[in-house]
């Protein structure tokens, strides 16, 4: 059964018509030309209604897109564009985390490190990759698949889907901000070409942490923030210990935040925004992972031919880029 999020009620109830519709033909055996006039309708009805919700989502609606269960996940992603895939486990240090996989393959033909958080789609799986919240064993794996990228001269794919880093006392223990530190200064010593992609949701430093590339794309319906938008309104408005904020303080707050591909494409904290299907990236999966594959392969083409120092350079230039303002320009309201 497809999941429909709160804002998509108006097509769930033209959809749900359709399959009684189609149910109620098959059991009756009605006209086929008098029911396929009014399915191609009604399906040119729910098409319709979903480009016209999906071409003005806010922020807060976006969030909830990123977050979808049916949303392609990093396994999705291996599946479909790269072959050969060996998947390396463990930190050599002190165990394995599975939030965040990666291994070794062909990313569409080309000899690749690919690497990413997965979130899993059951109730198990979540469980065993702790709903992509990494613990400092898979930023350590991180970085020893990054120095294995760079020794072996592989281009780094990453793909970034988590709420942020696991904020558990046994990962404070293990070291939790220091292993985020070091994966991100990793990435951004990398010899070698990388590229990433935020898929879903980009949280944190357990995002940055795998994301500091020399080409940063997104796409259009994910989000990338230093907080959530649920965090950000608790710390903001609430008023005493236990306290949820408002949803409407909770929506205000993710608006204000600037979260959105497009805001962060403006802001250049990333460098490309990858469409999605009508409806988001779950309604058409496979299409969603080809238009990323395609994304990535021209990225990587953009870096091939780089030295290490002039892949190192970028990657510092494109960071400090970040924020800085042209002279005599003045912040906006």
């Amino acid at each position: 059964m497809r999941t429909y999020l709160d804002f998509e009620k108006s097509v769930a109830e033209i959809e749900a018509k359709i399959e009684e519709l189609q149910a109620l033909a098959e059991a009756s055996g009605a006209d086929a030309i008098s029911q396929g006039q009014e399915l191609g309708r009604l399906k040119t009805k729910a098409e319709s209604q979903l480009a016209a919700i999906y071409s003005k989502l806010d922020a807060w609606q976006k969030t909830q897109v990123a977050r979808h269960p049916e949303r392609p996940r990093f396994r999705d992603y291996v599946a479909s564009l790269v072959t050969d895939f060996v998947e390396l486990s463990g930190d050599r240090n002190y165990g394995e985390d599975a939030a965040i996989l990666g291994g070794l393959g062909k990313f569409m033909g080309r000899p690749a490190l690919v690497m990413g958080h997965e979130k899993g789609r059951t109730t198990q799986e979540r469980l065993k990759h702790n709903f992509g919240m990494a613990r400092p064993e898979g930023y350590r794996k991180a970085v020893r698949l990054m120095d294995l990228a760079e020794r072996f001269s592989l281009p780094v794919v990453s793909f970034v889907d988590t709420a942020g880093a696991y904020p558990g006392i046994g990962a404070e223990e293990r070291g939790q901000g220091e292993a985020i530190a070091r994966s991100t200064e990793r990435c951004l010593t990398l010899g070698v070409p990388m590229v990433a992609v935020i898929a879903g949701e980009g949280g944190s430093g357990g995002a940055i942490a795998i994301a500091a590339a020399n080409t940063v794309l997104m796409l259009e319906h994910s989000i990338y923030s230093v907080i959530s938008p649920e965090g950000a309104a608790s710390i903001l408005y609430k008023k005493k210990d236990g306290d949820e904020p408002r949803p409407d303080r909770v929506k205000d707050t993710a608006n204000a935040l600037k979260i959105t591909a497009q805001d962060l494409l403006e802001l250049k904290v990333v460098d490309s925004v990858i469409s999605e299907p009508v409806g988001g990236a779950h309604r058409e999966p496979g299409a969603a992972v080809a238009t990323v594959g395609a994304a990535v392969a021209a990225a990587l083409d953009a870096l091939a031919g780089k030295t290490a120092q002039e892949l190192r350079l970028q990657r510092r230039d494109r960071f400090f880029a970040i924020g800085r303002m042209e002279e005599g320009a003045s912040l906006g309201a």
